[in-house]
């Protein structure tokens, strides 16, 4: 359903692809028209009163959809992972999930590379994307049979599909919960060297450099792996790679006390890994920050930390954590959204994730130093399993549209 009247944004701080503007913005029949001086008769006014105008975020590979904590965090488009039960491996399936968070969040399956998730029989990967996947993902693990993924990025190179990766080594992480060092051996965790890490993103490197085929690596949270990466790009590799705020936020000294929360896949990492993904962030090696949301009830949580599910709710904490970049001034506000929204739109072949003339209109109005307390037994999220719950956060979205229909309305 669209509006009846165009909406124009006035008194705005615009959030282009050519940087910020001052201006108004016109949102006509569910689409991005033009950028103005002022409303056009007849037009709905409404005014920013001088606060950032943004492409709405697209959250790319969340394992839950929690429509309020999206839309808390200014996200009208989500990837959901495969990992569902049942996984995204029919076509059915992935036909269901596409339609399902409609009209006010537009929610896009990732297929399950393999049957079941299982990383041996290849899922029939051109029916899944017929029936609305928008990428090809490995889920929470590792392919360990390096056959398999090579069919895998075989395939999706003839489809010019996105494989997108979970990069651990699976023989080599197991069921830590942890990363080896000083942290874990004080603490008495299983754990698994960072190496697994840079093990199998050099393998996967590897495929899809003979493949050609476009690959993106979830989460890279370790310096080896960047350099990994950061090579790769230079010699024109089709590679990318993202990461969640909490590891360029927190190190493992976040694990300290056994707090559950802090039990994250992969497990956070050393002080110069954390420092090593903001680095990567401000020099464009890593092109996408998503939530991660993957929101994890008592049951889950309040167990030993060993036993405890890996998983945050970070919808609702996303965006307010990106803006600490941009005060520390590792990125400016234009490279925030690239990050959030125009990145991941573009991976996953999305007309959205930028306020581009024609793109649809999914806009978000937002105080970037509006101040608030995470508390986790507030949140908006279905479960409040966050390691930032205490911290205080700059940054809230005001008003939210999709498809410019106000959320709510």
């Amino acid at each position: 359903m669209k509006l009846s009247t165009p909406v124009t944004i006035t008194n705005a701080q615009l959030v282009t692809p050519d940087g910020i503007r001052e201006g108004a913005l016109r949102l006509v029949e569910g689409r991005i028209d033009e950028f103005v001086a002022e409303g056009a008769p007849g037009d709905t006014i409404v005014d920013a009163k001088g606060k950032i105008v943004a492409p709405g975020l697209v959250d790319c590979g969340v394992f839950a959809i929690d429509k309020p904590a999206f839309h808390f965090g200014g996200i009208t488009r989500a990837a959901l992972m495969p990992d569902q039960s049942p996984p995204l491996d029919y076509p059915e399936r992935v036909r269901f999930v596409a339609l399902s968070g409609k009209p006010d969040l537009w929610v896009h399956p990732l297929a399950a590379a393999t049957r079941d998730l299982g990383g041996e029989r290849l899922a029939e990967i051109a029916l899944l994307r017929d029936a609305g996947a928008r990428a090809i993902a490995t889920g929470r693990r590792w392919i360990a049979d390096s056959g398999v993924m090579l069919r895998v990025l075989q395939y999706a190179a003839m489809l010019d599909h996105v494989v997108i990766a979970h990069a651990e080594d699976g023989g080599l992480a197991g069921e830590a919960a942890a990363t080896a060092g000083e942290m874990a051996t004080r603490l008495g965790l299983p754990s698994a060297p960072a190496e697994a890490e840079s093990l199998a993103v050099a393998r996967d490197i590897a495929l899809a450099e003979m493949t050609g085929a476009r690959l993106h690596f979830r989460q890279v949270t370790t310096r080896a792996a960047l350099a990994l990466v950061r090579k790769a790009q230079a010699r024109g590799v089709s590679v990318s790679a993202g990461v969640t705020p909490a590891h360029f936020m927190l190190s493992d000294l976040a694990t300290g006390g056994f707090r559950t929360f802090a039990r994250l896949s992969p497990p956070l990492r050393s002080e110069d890994d954390r420092q090593a993904v903001v680095e990567a962030i401000g020099d464009g090696t890593i092109s996408v920050v998503s939530s991660g949301h993957d929101p994890r009830g008592p049951e889950d949580k309040r167990l030993p930390f060993a036993d405890a599910a890996p998983g945050m709710a970070g919808a609702e904490t996303l965006l307010a954590l990106v803006l600490t970049l941009v005060r520390d001034e590792v990125i400016d506000l234009k490279q925030a959204f690239e990050l959030l929204a125009a990145n991941p739109a573009k991976l996953l072949g999305l007309e959205a994730g930028a306020l581009t003339r024609g793109f649809e209109a999914d806009v978000a109005i937002i105080d970037p130093d509006k101040p608030w307390i995470v508390d986790s037994g507030q949140m908006e999220a279905t479960a409040g399993n966050t390691p930032f719950d205490g911290q205080p956060m700059q940054g809230r979205v005001l008003a939210l549209y999709k498809g410019g229909i106000p959320v709510g309305d």
